[in-house]
């Protein structure tokens, strides 16, 4: 590929016989080197960006926070990890507190409650999240310490059921144990 490459670039000079062997030889050897170097330069640059990142580079920047994200997918590692790294001071306001609360490797959302305590719900996930324990020191240390914070997890309600016009046969379909029911979530409309 770069052999190629440097006979375009030398061959509108013309000062070299690029017919020669010893030109011919000297260009497949450089070629042959700038090759290689080429698949690592890549390697570096596709883990140096967050957005590229699939290996060391989620690893590198997970070890820089108290505890890594529950994240499992490559996409939602980026996520969370571009969420940790948006913390700043300005970090405080309810908008940013829940942008930042993805940080967990999850979907996560804070309610503001009457009492001024926050509710900490995890939307489009049924049940306790897999990785809890770990989902939870993450938000803990993202909220301001002094909230008290209560963790709310949803289950599949009749009303859902209603408004998705579920029926016993596609229950019963489905295969669907009670506690497997209950974790399902609805359809979005």
């Amino acid at each position: 590929m770069y052999e190629q490459y440097l006979i375009r670039l030398l061959a509108p000079l013309g000062l070299y016989d690029l017919r020669a062997p010893h030109n011919g030889g000297e260009l497949a050897a450089l070629g042959g080197e700038l090759d290689s170097v080429s698949g690592l330069v890549e390697l570096v640059e596709r883990e140096s960006l967050l957005a590229t990142a699939e290996s060391e580079g989620l690893d590198r920047r997970e070890v820089l926070f108290a505890h890594k994200p529950a994240a499992v997918t490559q996409e939602d590692r980026r996520e969370a990890i571009a969420a940790l790294l948006r913390i700043s001071e300005d970090s405080l306001t309810p908008e940013a507190i829940n942008d930042t609360l993805t940080g967990c490797g999850i979907r996560a959302r804070a309610e503001e409650k009457a009492d001024g305590s926050l509710r900490v719900v995890f939307p489009r996930t049924a049940g306790v999240p897999a990785e809890f324990d770990q989902i939870r020191k993450i938000i803990l240390d993202i909220l301001p310490c002094h909230l008290e914070v209560e963790f709310y997890f949803r289950y599949l309600t009749w009303a859902e059921c209603e408004a998705a016009e579920y029926t016993w046969d596609e229950v019963e379909t489905a295969q669907h144990t009670w506690e497997s029911f209950q974790l399902a979530v609805p359809p979005e409309e």
